[in-house]
């Protein structure tokens, strides 16, 4: 960690000292296109999210998933659509390709669901002014697939694409992956296995910064037995704690001892405890029964842990085993854990690859691109790719209250951005 900083303050160093270059004839000519087509991609925008893609509606995914397919059809882009297992339940996702040998090979990667469901009531792209507009799914992250959609078309328009291999991923379950993820991830791994970069188009933290480091995601599940009896006898030799004290312990010492590390974090999400319990774990919701006179029989609760390294993460896992391992008397307590999102740690690759951005941005005077607090950024798609490949995240549109009914997107920063992302990619794709 001491390294990632020591680079963040070279870099910050040295972005201030690099005067713009000027904009070639070629990426004018990109920059131009842009413009003409903004109120295109705009509309665009808003067909998509009027389009219901919440992850459990398979449908709806898939159709804004054809949406885009035509699109990317209809700059010479290669398509398809790759069914889940119908036992998945999840509609699957869409690649579109270009093929060749020049420079970089890039990975550009979306997801076409929401959190959205078909049963929420915010469903509709609404403007509140000028510029803001309510959009289910419009920020996170609709948007920055419309981001890449239209920096490809600038460049298809001028043929600057002709002997680049560029694979555009947008999956269909990123807000909700399906299981197993040897299956739900194999083909974007695939595709980065065929990649010297990935480029995420998550919803933007900042005009003026990009994310080179986010951390994983897991989740953990502990369950508690005690000895039902009468609460007369708690605390006794023969009944013992009871199951809820000791899930109480168990929690509390996951704060006091677990609890510290820069970047870890872990949170008990749902509890329940009593004589009996009954968790749904697919909808997370559940019920119990029990008395005040009653000792706790059984407890339970589920909750998530992330963390910026896979070292961190079963160092963490390690501390909380033999916190659950310490039983209150006459009780028993075991935990499990679940993988889901790893980590895209902060490496030196991933810092060049901001230093173009960078770059790029000075070049278009939209002022100097940092890194963003990595402890601020939740788990993405991009993360399960950051073992092959330098990574930038983060390069969506702008907007607030994402995974909210307050939803917004910043329909005046998506032109600016696509030009962002269309010069980037032209001289990745030329280096």
């Amino acid at each position: 960690m001491k390294k990632f900083i020591s680079l963040l303050i070279l870099l910050a160093f040295c972005s201030t000292s690099i005067s713009a270059q000027n904009l070639s004839s070629k990426e004018k000519k990109i920059i131009k296109s842009i413009e003409a087509n903004n109120p295109e991609a705009i509309s665009f925008l808003k067909k998509v999210v009027n389009i219901n893609s919440g992850t459990m509606n398979p449908e709806g995914v898939k159709e804004v998933g054809m949406v885009f397919k035509d699109a990317f059809n209809n700059i010479d882009f290669q398509t398809s659509w790759i069914d889940m297992p119908p036992e998945m339940n999840r509609a699957g996702h869409l690649f579109a390709e270009t093929s060749g040998n020049k420079g970089k090979k890039l990975l550009l990667i979306g997801h076409l669901d929401t959190v959205f469901e078909a049963d929420s009531p915010f469903q509709e792209f609404k403007m509140v002014n000028e510029s803001i507009a309510h959009a289910p799914g419009g920020n996170d992250m609709k948007g920055g697939n419309v981001i890449v959609l239209y920096a490809l078309k600038a460049l298809q328009e001028n043929g600057l694409l002709k002997n680049a291999q560029i694979i555009v991923a947008f999956t269909g379950d990123e807000e909700s992956t399906g299981k197993p993820l040897t299956i739900s991830r194999k083909d974007l791994i695939e595709a980065a296995k065929r990649s010297d970069i990935a480029l995420g188009f998550e919803n933007s933290t900042g005009f003026n910064y990009a994310t080179v480091a986010r951390r994983g995601a897991s989740g953990w599940k502990l369950e508690v037995e005690g000895k039902r009896a009468h609460s007369s006898g708690v605390f006794s030799d023969r009944v013992g704690a009871g199951a809820i004290f000791e899930l109480s312990r168990i929690l509390n010492e996951f704060y006091n001892k677990v609890k510290g590390e820069e970047y870890l974090t872990f949170n008990p999400g749902v509890i329940l405890g009593g004589t009996f319990v009954n968790l749904d774990e697919m909808t997370s919701k559940g019920d119990a029964f029990g008395k005040s006179n009653v000792v706790a029989q059984t407890a339970v609760v589920k909750g998530g842990l992330r963390f910026i390294s896979e070292e961190q993460k079963e160092n963490a896992r390690s501390k909380m085993r033999e916190i659950v391992a310490d039983n209150l008397p006459q009780t028993s307590a075991r935990i499990s854990f679940t993988d889901s999102y790893p980590a895209m740690g902060p490496k030196e690759g991933n810092l060049n690859l901001l230093s173009v951005l960078n770059e790029v941005s000075l070049d278009l005077d939209q002022g100097e691109v940092l890194a963003y607090d990595p402890g601020r950024r939740g788990a993405a798609d991009v993360s399960f790719v950051a073992e092959y490949v330098d990574c930038l995240d983060g390069l969506g549109t702008m907007g607030s209250g994402a995974h909210t009914p307050q939803e917004t997107v910043n329909l005046n920063t998506v032109e600016d951005l696509t030009k962002r992302t269309a010069i980037l990619i032209y001289r990745l794709i030329n280096q």
